[in-house]
């Protein structure tokens, strides 16, 4: 009948309507899962690199205070005192390096948008831009589909490439304190038992 005939197509209308929608929103969950789990692991990078720098700041102040001191009789330990610093030093180098920013020259020209290669989700593109040319390239970017799946995108992968790069830092500063401390703590016992300081 046609009543039938017409719910039918109904039904079918709305499968595909609902077919068609399922993509998209996998695709946004997609994009929204991505960016928050490299937003938590940047988050925890500098939480640790932070850690490591104010335990080895704190080492660092009480080695300086012993060597400054006038009345300092353990001239044998100088050599262990001195790798410690060393260490320290070399663990805050690397943690700074980790945490500190990377800020691009904050400008992206119409040859950029026309390119589809400028990335306006992340401020270091446009901070220094006029608003106006700001949201006119996001309108641009809002209106054609996949120039805004290219944007989340490369700004996933920088994201990635950032954290990778503070990561790897990161690991060779957390390396170097505790392979350093570990060879500290040997040079302290062995010129203790076998370099006694002279009385």
């Amino acid at each position: 009948s046609p009543e039938y005939t017409e719910n039918n197509r109904r039904n079918e209308d709305k499968g595909n309507k609902k077919k068609d929608d399922r993509p998209e929103r996998t695709i946004e969950t997609m994009f929204r899962v991505t960016s928050t789990n490299s937003q938590r692991l940047s988050d925890q990078a500098d939480t640790k690199a932070n850690i490591l720098i104010t335990v080895n700041s704190i080492i660092v102040s009480v080695l300086l205070t012993v060597f400054v001191q006038k009345d300092y009789d353990y001239t044998n330990l100088s050599l262990p005192l001195g790798m410690l610093l060393i260490v320290n030093l070399a663990t805050i180098v690397f943690s700074i390096l980790a945490t500190r920013p990377n800020i691009p020259n904050g400008t992206f020209t119409r040859e950029d948008l026309t390119n589809r290669s400028a990335n306006l989700l992340f401020f270091g593109n446009f901070y220094r831009m006029k608003f106006n040319d700001y949201s006119d390239g996001m309108f641009q970017i809002m209106n054609d589909k996949k120039y805004l799946h290219t944007t989340l995108l490369r700004d996933i992968y920088h994201q990635g490439v950032v954290l990778g790069r503070k990561y790897r830092l990161l690991k060779i500063a957390y390396n170097v304190f505790m392979f350093g401390l570990i060879i500290s703590v040997l040079a302290f016992f062995i010129v203790s038992k076998y370099y006694p300081d002279k009385p």
